[in-house]
Order: C-alpha cells, then sequence, then structure tokens
C-alpha cells in the first residue's frame, strides 16, 4: 500500500531548526585542496507536530546550513502523536541502521541520543523511549527515525484498513 504524504505548507507554521551534523570532505584537484562542508538540519514545529529533514552542500558552513534548511522545509511530514506520546511501538529501519521507539508514560521524558532526539523533538513528541541499533551514521539513523514516524498510525486508521468499527479494537 503506497503512502500518500501531504504537501505542508511551511509559511503558517513556527519552525525550529537544528543542525544535527556537519560534515567537511575535500578535494585534492591540480591547485591544491578543495574543502567543502555538508550539513544535516532537522526542522519541526512541535506544537503541530510537523518535522522534515535534509542535507545541504556549500563551500562554507551557513551557506551549507541554510541550503539544507530550505530543502527540509520542502520536505515536512506530519507525525500522528497521543496527547504526550506514540500511539503504539515502531521500528523504522534505513540501511544497517534501525531506531526503536515506544511510547513512554506522562512525566517520562525523552530517553533518546544525537540524530534521534533532535528528530522526536523537532516533532513535538515528549514522552517516548527509544533505542538506535546497528549504523550510527547520524543519516542513516534520522532516516530510519523517519521511516518509523511514517508507521504511525491512529486507531480509526486502522480500523478503516481492518474495516472494522474503532469500538471493537
Amino acid at each position: 500500500m503506497p503512502v500518500h504524504r501531504e504537501i505542508i505548507d511551511p509559511t503558517d507554521l513556527d519552525l525550529k531548526e537544528q543542525v544535527v551534523a556537519i560534515n567537511r570532505t575535500t578535494k585534492v584537484v591540480k591547485g591544491g585542496k578543495n574543502l567543502s562542508f555538508s550539513a544535516l538540519v532537522v526542522v519541526g514545529d512541535p506544537s503541530k507536530h510537523v518535522v522534515g529533514y535534509a542535507k545541504g552542500k556549500a563551500k562554507e558552513v551557513p551557506s551549507a546550513i541554510r541550503k539544507a534548511i530550505e530543502k527540509a522545509k520542502k520536505s515536512l511530514i506530519r507525525v500522528h502523536v497521543l496527547e504526550h506520546t506514540i500511539p503504539h511501538e515502531v521500528l523504522g529501519t534505513f540501511g544497517s541502521g534501525q531506531v526503536l521507539l515506544k511510547p513512554a508514560r506522562q512525566g517520562k521524558g525523552t530517553i533518546a541520543g544525537g540524530a534521534v532526539r533532535a528528530v522526536v523533538e523537532a516533532a513535538g513528541i515528549q514522552n517516548v523511549l527509544t533505542k538506535s541499533i546497528g549504523s550510527k551514521n547520524p543519516q542513516n539513523v534520522i532516516k530510519a527515525t523517519f521511516d518509523g514516524l511514517l508507521q504511525l498510525r491512529e486507531k480509526a486508521e486502522i480500523a478503516e484498513i481492518r474495516g472494522v468499527d474503532v469500538a471493537n479494537l
């Protein structure tokens, strides 16, 4: 079943940006070395549970960050959230990286590290337990986290797929 993503307009959102990783790359050419930078950025509106990510490349760090932010605003997704946590446990995968997301009780807080924490906080999920398995590469971890977030479903959606009433779930 293909996933249909809704197009989210970033102009009416209060987006917060967070830089997850910056990489420096060097290319050796006849005249010496060419330095280049890539920035991995997560943007999101915690109050509306909208989040996106992107990578930008440029000759300077600020330009790379700016490019990444502009690209991330075009790839926003809406996350299904209960009052304070996610509706159910989910395992997102990308490459050799896996991210396990589990719902947590009120007051537990965000138990996550690095790239997963950036995504979860930008999405506005306050109480969640996470475990990053396999790859520690920030890009793979973020993509696995987004895979998990896209798998989240609400009760009404599951009832419709199964062809039963919401009360029977």
